[in-house]
């Protein structure tokens, strides 16, 4: 046994090896000891190996799921090794002694996942591929829970925000590639090939040219070939269901990096959590699968004005009409997830009870389309909707007549099948029914024949039906002439059988095993069926998750007061009584109310400098207006009174202090990588809310690259700013920078205390209340006095020599200053340019290098 499992471990690699061992998943070695203590059971040995005991543990394999669910969340891949012969065919093969033989049936890893009870129904489970060819990345993702599968292209610089939009559970990479991330699977580079990817794509899809499903660069199609053909290696050569792959544009999603998305807290708050995220705060969808979208809606916000007015047109009419909304999410909240029922039944893995949600979920779609069709003035994207949640009849009406009303997870018992549906499955039934009543008389004339009235005829998966007494009358049934013939003495009963009982016994057998092969073939033939019209029910299943999404936006709108946001193609940003909708739902909840605040932008006024002190909202108020943005390009209403916004291509958040030390990054260093990556990568168009830039750092230092930043963000990027400071001498670029104008949130002094308002208002803040924050949060009275007579010492010393912004009015303007930075350059390369290298004696080169280092100071 011991020699089988090592080839099997051999064969899993670095996943633990669930060895199937009768009814429990047996680990050993150094899998045991591992699996042991992430899931807190016992661990024992089992025999020896090379002289020493052999770590065990094992899990039952009816409660198996629940264990892999814990396994996978704690990082690790399990490999299942199941038997895959019975103990009479091994027998047949190789003698009484011979060994069960096993395989590894399939891989579970966080990203190959499809049971209902290991998934998270309101979370979409991706797993990716990445690849380089011609030094551009291929990306392939996709669900395979419900399918879906998209490939895009990018550059490398590009490929780790093209990651966290995704969100990837597991990512596979090929091997020897030095840009793969840590946490990736890495794969044989030879199945990340385009030529391979495209084949693989073909032969999936049974067509000849991938033409129809759209236009695939070879970086695309590497990648599909990389994510198919490790699908292939976890499924054991069973494929998982795969929708025709959608190509993902660049440009079509609004862009936004790792650290925005972070800032932002998007669909997870900085903790790691839903709570406290902007998904946990809008989610109002009934269905898993409509939150699911929602989460794809927000992290993959719409670039195009189009496509986000038909979004808004389908929330608008739920909004407006609350019977309507609570019509449909009333019929929506009983739907089952049939994405990824017919997910799970594609990939080998349903279920009656699968087949029975396909069934339930098409039948409630055409209930919606029913109440939808029929109704006047419907949006654009209702109308291209609809036509997905009919046109199902002959399948469910082949399930409901098929199905009985509640089928089992489990189909190896049978009794799944409807009475009625197949005659001949009716007999056996009747046939097995008729026997076991049969036992049941024959029981009763034992019981009379042999005066033993406790007698009685049992069932288990050993021995099968046996005739048991207590001990004291079993020599009655001991005689030669009783027609009972022993079978097992227990501590207090004896067990017997009969010719009788035999011969019941063997009709009920005969019966159940032929209704139990016919159910399983009546299964196979439904499973056939929802395969083959496998892209039809996805499709009602994605129309299904839009109205919900639409719906449940609809719904949080009209409970928070949300507007229908204006989008337009300029560069202008006006909010009217803006809110923060994560902020605002935890001041509710406490009885509290938000300060809500306006943002308007425009080409003259398009960088606003703002200052106040710390927690007097400025943060609260940048991560506000971007949220606000991103809410409406992902097609929503939002938190204000009114909105106007001009189209944003990219958002950048760089807000809050965090270090990286994993990476070797300090928190400074942190924030400059993000402040780089912004000055390199935003436009005209971009977004972009800057925090603190430069408090990392001395006083000198940080003021200097604020003052830099800021004049870069005006000048050379000329974008949508809001840039929070706590440096009073930025105030004096409004003097330089045409467009920046300064503001400040509000706070006043009352008897001592800081009392914060949490107001904008226009102009330059007149100090930071730093020491009265500092009171407020409970620092020592004498260190807070202590911190006045310094602060009176510095600003005493500031005002004599003309502070630390003296003598900066005088400097020229970004542009100005690169502009004769890259004269100087231009003078150097003239000089040298002129210098003939090879006429010089080493002395003259030495005081010619001398000469251009002196210049170039």
């Amino acid at each position: 046994m011991m020699t089988q499992y090592l080839a099997l471990k051999d064969e899993a690699e670095d996943c633990l090896l669930f060895y199937r061992m009768g009814d429990f998943f047996e680990l050993f070695f150094g899998d045991a000891q591992k699996a042991s203590a992430v899931l807190n059971i016992a661990l024992t040995t089992r025999g020896e190996h090379d002289g020493a005991p052999v770590p065990m543990c094992g899990v039952p394999v009816h409660s198996a799921e629940g264990y892999l669910a814990r396994l996978i969340r704690a990082g690790c891949r399990v490999a299942i090794a199941e038997q895959v012969e019975t103990p009479e065919e091994a027998k047949k093969r190789g003698g009484s002694k011979a060994l069960v033989k096993r395989d590894i049936v399939r891989f579970v890893t966080a990203g190959t996942l499809t049971e209902e009870a290991l998934l998270e129904p309101r979370s979409a489970n991706i797993l990716a591929a990445i690849c380089t060819i011609r030094g551009q990345c291929g990306v392939a993702a996709c669900d395979i829970s419900t399918g879906q599968m998209m490939l895009e292209e990018c550059d490398p610089q590009s490929l780790d925000a093209a990651l966290a939009r995704i969100g990837a559970n597991e990512v596979v990479a090929p091997e020897e590639w030095e840009s793969a991330p840590d946490e990736a699977i890495l794969r044989p580079r030879s199945d990340f090939s385009s030529d391979g990817g495209e084949e693989r794509l073909r032969r999936l899809h049974d067509v000849a040219t991938l033409d129809g499903f759209g236009e695939f660069s070879k970086p695309m199609l590497a990648a599909a070939g990389g994510l198919i053909a490790y699908l292939d290696h976890v499924g054991r050569g069973t494929l998982p269901l795969l929708l025709p792959p959608v190509a993902h544009s660049g440009t079509a999603a609004l862009a936004m990096d790792a650290a925005t998305r972070s800032s932002l807290e998007i669909l997870q708050s900085q903790q790691g959590q839903r709570k406290g995220s902007l998904l946990a705060a809008i989610d109002r969808c009934v269905t898993g699968a409509g939150a699911r979208q929602l989460a794809e809606d927000l992290a993959a916000p719409l670039c195009d004005q189009q496509a986000i007015s038909r979004r808004l047109g389908l929330v608008a009419y739920f909004h407006d009409d609350a019977l309507r909304r609570g019509d449909v999410r009333d019929l929506l909240r009983g739907l089952p997830d049939i994405g990824r029922a017919l997910g799970r039944v594609a990939a080998g893995r349903g279920s009656p009870r699968d087949l029975g949600q396909l069934r339930d979920g098409l039948r409630d779609a055409q209930r919606l389309y029913d109440q939808l069709a029929s109704l006047p003035d419907k949006p654009e994207m209702l109308e291209a909707l609809l036509p997905a949640l009919t046109g199902h009849g002959a399948l469910t009406d082949l399930f409901a007549r098929a199905l009985v009303a509640s089928p089992p997870t489990e189909r190896n018992q049978g009794g799944y099948i409807a009475e009625g549906f197949d005659e001949a499955l009716d007999e056996l039934r009747s046939v097995s029914g008729n026997a076991r009543r049969a036992i049941a008389a024959l029981e009763a004339r034992y019981r009379e024949e042999t005066g033993v009235s406790s007698l009685k005829i049992k069932h288990n998966g050993v021995l099968g039906y046996f005739i048991e007494v207590p001990s004291r009358h079993a020599d009655a049934l001991m005689a030669a002439d009783s027609g009972f013939t022993h079978r097992q003495t227990m501590a207090s009963a004896v067990r017997f059988n009969s010719l009788h009982l035999h011969e019941e016994a063997s009709r009920i057998a005969e019966a159940g095993g032929r209704a139990l092969a016919a159910e399983e073939a009546h299964f196979e033939y439904l499973v056939e069926q929802a395969a083959l019209s496998g892209r039809a029910i996805a499709d009602s299943a994605a129309a299904l998750a839009r109205i919900d999404v639409a719906a449940g936006q609809a719904e949080r709108a009209a409970q928070g007061d949300w507007c229908q946001p204006d989008i337009v193609e300029d560069r202008s940003l006006a909010i009217s009584g803006g809110r923060h909708p994560v902020v605002e739902d935890a001041l509710s909840s406490r009885g509290e109310r938000f300060v809500a605040n306006d943002c308007t932008l425009t080409q003259t006024d398009r960088l606003w400098l703002i200052g106040g002190p710390n927690m007097g909202g400025k943060s609260t108020f940048l991560r506000q207006n971007a949220l606000i943005v991103l809410l409406a390009q992902a097609g929503g209403y939002v938190p204000a009174t009114s909105a106007k916004i001009g189209l944003v291509d990219r958002l950048f958040s760089r807000v809050g202090a965090s270090d990286n030390l994993a990476r070797g990054r300090s928190t400074f260093m942190v924030e400059m990588v993000e402040t780089a990556a912004i000055l390199l990568q935003a436009s005209e168009r971009s977004f972009v809310i800057l925090d603190e830039v430069g408090r990392g750092t001395s006083t000198y230092d940080g003021l200097a690259l604020a003052w830099a930043v800021v004049e870069a963000v005006h000048e050379q990027i000329g974008c949508r700013c809001l840039f929070a400071t706590h440096y009073h001498e930025l105030s004096r670029l409004a003097e330089s920078c045409d467009s920046l104008s300064l503001h400040h949130v509000r706070a006043r002094e009352w008897k001592g205390d800081l009392v914060l308002l949490h107001e904008l208002a226009e102009g330059a803040a007149d100090r930071s209340y730093g020491l009265a924050v500092a009171r407020l949060a409970g620092v020592p009275k004498a260190v807070v006095a202590r911190a006045g007579q310094v602060l009176g010492k510095l600003e005493k010393g500031r005002a004599e020599t003309g502070g630390l912004a003296a003598g900066l009015g005088e400097l020229p303007l970004f542009a100005a200053a690169a502009e004769a930075q890259e004269e100087q350059c231009d003078t150097l390369r003239e000089r040298l340019q002129s210098v003939d290298v090879d006429s010089l004696s080493p002395r003259e080169a030495l005081d010619l290098l001398y000469e251009l280092k002196s210049e170039a100071q």
